[in-house]
């Protein structure tokens, strides 16, 4: 059982949560038959395998379900609501839970990494809904809407831009995100220099075929 847990921590590694679960669920199902103490953190690895696959339905229908009943208690709680506030794609509620959860969601290394990496792309999905309508915003208007501090923005911005999930400058002189227009590709060019290309080779052909004529 406890090569399950390895071998499930692995594959969320490699962010293959689906195989994950399926290896956190023969552990919990062996520590379960044997009342091991080590079937909730079986269990809570099941659901945050289900977190990360944004299926926050299945967190509710295991935390209800017989199972679930069994160990329900702080650790299962703190996971529904991660599950929720993940979903709903809310930073705040996010970040509340993590502090009323502490002890729950960070004293475990495995969670507290996979719960890291949500945050993350949680923190970058708000930016880019915050900067979408912008060609050119203040970064300390970023800050006081998405209410994190004006260093941590920045950095982040600046992260995102250099990993292209962004695309614009940061002008950290005057404190301004510029945002780059997405025009449509011009495939004028590229379309004339097939026309010219094809004509080519019809003359070519019409050359060849008045060789043969004369």
């Amino acid at each position: 059982m406890a090569q399950m847990i390895i071998l499930g921590i692995l594959h969320a590694e490699e962010k293959d949560f689906k195989t994950a679960y399926s290896y956190f669920y023969e552990a919990f199902e062996g520590y379960d038959s044997l009342e091991n103490a080590k079937a909730p953190a079986a269990l809570k690895y099941m659901l945050l395998c289900k977190i990360m696959l944004n299926s926050p339905e299945d967190v509710q229908s295991i935390i209800s379900g017989k199972l679930g009943l069994k160990y329900s208690g702080p650790s299962l709680q703190a996971m529904k609501k991660i599950a929720d506030a993940s979903h709903q794609r809310s930073l705040l509620e996010f970040k509340k839970i993590l502090a009323t959860y502490k002890e729950e969601l960070q004293g475990d290394p495995i969670i507290q990494n996979h719960l890291g990496t949500l945050y993350d792309n949680l923190l970058e999905q708000n930016l880019c809904r915050i900067v979408e309508p912008f060609s050119k915003v203040e970064v300390d208007h970023v800050s006081n809407l998405i209410k994190l501090d004006k260093n941590i923005v920045e950095k982040k911005l600046s992260q995102m831009i250099l990993d292209t999930k962004l695309h614009g400058i940061l002008d950290q002189g005057a404190g301004v995100l510029i945002i780059f227009d997405h025009s449509p590709v011009d495939k004028t060019y590229e379309n004339s220099l097939e026309i010219i290309h094809s004509m080519s080779k019809v003359m070519d052909a019409l050359y060849h075929k008045s060789k043969k004529l004369s």
